[in-house]
């Protein structure tokens, strides 16, 4: 065989199984589809968004859930200049980390801010919901900068 000759097979990388949320995402997904966002309080009183079903620091139940904001601040971002299919958006966009009013911790989303000159950390952005909502992630089209 010579040296440039390389051995290739077809191969597809998938999850082939399905997964039930349980009650603490089952319960997040049906807020955003009747568009709110809850998240858990631990017994600390700490707020993470998306909920969790255990206090991420001492591992303890959470305690109860909260509804949050739909407006919150950016704490990070990367820009996506050429989106990929399946991303939330067909146009270039940042992926954030964004704080939501009354969370403690970050949910990763997508913001359309159109340039990324135009995102900041810092930033206020509120959600975009899509036009029909189902209890998916997804019924979050986007985020996008609050008017100044």
């Amino acid at each position: 065989m010579a040296a440039t000759d390389a051995l290739t097979a077809p191969y597809v990388l998938e999850y082939t199984y399905r997964r039930s949320v349980g009650p603490v995402l089952g319960r997040f997904l049906t807020g955003l589809r009747a568009g709110r966002i809850e998240g858990s309080r631990s017994a600390a009183g700490k707020v993470q968004v998306p909920p969790s079903e255990h206090d991420p620091d001492t591992g303890a139940p959470t305690t109860e859930f909260v509804e949050v904001g739909l407006a919150g601040v950016v704490t990070t971002w990367s820009w996506a200049t050429a989106p990929r299919p399946g991303q939330p958006l067909a146009q270039p966009f940042a992926w954030a980390l964004i704080k939501l009013d009354g969370a403690d911790s970050a949910l990763l989303h997508a913001v359309d801010a159109g340039a990324p000159e135009k995102m900041k950390t810092g930033m206020r952005v509120k959600v975009r919901w899509q036009a029909e909502r189902t209890g998916a992630i997804t019924d979050i089209a986007c985020f996008e900068p609050e008017a100044p």
